[in-house]
């Protein structure tokens, strides 16, 4: 347990962030009124989610490794906190969208529907809380993993 807990704890900071990011989302408007810009606002958060690996891998070398780390050790790490961060994303999906933003998935609906992007039925089908757990459970292991690789290459010290 000893060996994981800087990536476990990096997990949950990086989902208290999230957290935190979707409260600012709602807080803007993105989430209602400006929610025909919310699927390129929300990039803005891809350097925060890069800082967080940056910090884990960080850390992970600093106090685990004795100030070096191989690509492959730190790319393992990135890769655990990934996981850590996938298990715990339906956890924060729900959160969102059962306190923060409820509205969410209806906002979003009659904004594709009304704008003729999307039929209402399929709408429907991917604006629900089982589709948005399953993308962020997804794209927390694709988008973790690229950026553990990524992030690894420049955090390696020999």
């Amino acid at each position: 347990m000893k060996h994981i807990r800087i990536e476990l704890k990096w997990a949950v900071i990086f989902t208290i962030m999230t957290l935190a990011w979707m409260l600012l989302e709602k807080t803007l408007g993105w989430h209602d009124e400006d929610i025909a810009d919310h699927y390129w606002l929300t990039l803005l958060f891809i350097p925060f989610a890069v800082f967080m690996y940056v910090l884990e891998i960080r850390e992970k070398r600093r106090r685990f490794y004795n100030k070096k780390i191989s690509w492959k050790q730190a790319f393992l790490s990135g890769l655990l906190m990934s996981v850590f961060v996938a298990l715990l994303s339906p956890l924060a999906q729900y959160i969102t969208h059962n306190y923060i933003t409820p509205e969410y998935f209806k906002n979003v609906i009659d904004y594709s529907v009304t704008n003729k992007l999307m039929t209402i039925e399929t709408a429907n089908s991917y604006f629900n809380i089982n589709s948005y757990i399953l993308q962020s459970v997804l794209g927390a292991l694709i988008g973790g993993i690229t950026t553990s690789a990524i992030v690894a290459v420049f955090m390696r010290r020999k």
